[in-house]
């Protein structure tokens, strides 16, 4: 038998509930533009059947609002930017090292019609809205811009894909060849330099995925310091004392905010000064 402490616990639930919706549905009432604020679960990674991706520590990047689902592997140094989506639902995709999947891109498998996966080697480059759809690409390769790889198609090491191109199913693109155009055909061979380029684009893309990194993965507090940094840098008079350098203390320092700067000249103190900064300030905002 219930008692009766639980049944006032019971109780008292209850009637904070009704009077909560009460509430809601009074403000409801009262909202002269009705609008109804639905929260939207990531989608960053997502596990499929159990099966979740498996993502290296040592991982470049992968964006916010990218999605990578499934049974997919990323190897060390990869990134997957902005848009993305990597789908390793019906079969695996394997991403190699200093790989990059580029905005909007998109990476699936097959299993219903044939039984393909997508294998990704190593500093391969995946340009922004390129479809790679169960197909096959080798170490050093380039698939352009909106460029398609289809369902069994191979393209061999230190190729390129052109931009727009569309690579049709079971096509095999031999190592250093350049291919172009729907369906894609081969052009020409890939010149020494376009390699070097190759190679110091995925360097590059590198680079900027962890700078990436480091700023998507900054909480509330973080944004607000250089938010402040920013408009400190930009209003303070270089005159003036300055802020002293991370981890270092000033002989002036006021309980540990450093020397006097805006905060003891400013409209408090002098209103000339607080008139300046102003201005300053706006003459900023403008620019």
């Amino acid at each position: 038998m219930t008692s009766l402490g639980a049944r006032v616990v019971l109780a008292a639930s209850n009637a904070a509930r009704k009077v909560g919706q009460s509430l809601d549905s009074l403000g409801k009432s009262m909202e002269v533009v009705k609008y109804s604020e639905r929260l939207v679960p990531s989608t960053r990674f997502v596990a499929v059947d159990g099966v979740a991706p498996t993502v290296s520590t040592n991982t470049a990047f992968v964006a916010p609002n990218a999605s990578v689902i499934g049974d997919v592997t990323l190897g060390k140094d990869a990134s997957v930017w902005y848009g993305a989506t990597v789908r390793g639902d019906v079969h695996k995709v394997v991403i190699g090292d200093n790989t990059s999947v580029g905005d909007r891109a998109v990476i699936h498998v097959a299993k219903i019609q044939g039984d393909f996966p997508s294998i990704i080697g190593n500093n391969v480059t995946i340009g922004p809205g390129a479809i790679v759809h169960a197909a096959t690409l080798k170490d050093s390769c380039v698939v352009a811009a909106s460029a398609q790889v289809l369902d069994g198609a191979v393209v061999e090491s230190n190729s390129i894909v052109a931009a727009g191109a569309v690579v049709t199913p079971g096509t095999v693109v031999a190592a250093g060849q350049y291919w172009a155009g729907n369906p894609a055909k081969m052009v020409r061979k890939v010149s020494e330099e376009e390699l070097q380029l190759m190679a110091t684009n995925s360097l590059e893309t590198l680079e900027l995925a962890r700078m990436h990194a480091y700023e998507c993965d900054k909480d509330l507090e973080q944004l607000t310091k250089d938010e402040e940094a920013y408009e400190d840098a930009t209003t303070r008079d270089p005159e003036y004392f300055q802020p002293s350098p991370d981890g270092q203390k000033d002989e002036g320092d006021v309980l540990g905010q450093g020397s006097p700067g805006l905060i003891f000249d400013s409209v408090l103190t002098n209103p000339e000064e607080g008139l300046k900064f102003n201005q300053k300030k706006k003459a900023a905002q403008k620019e």
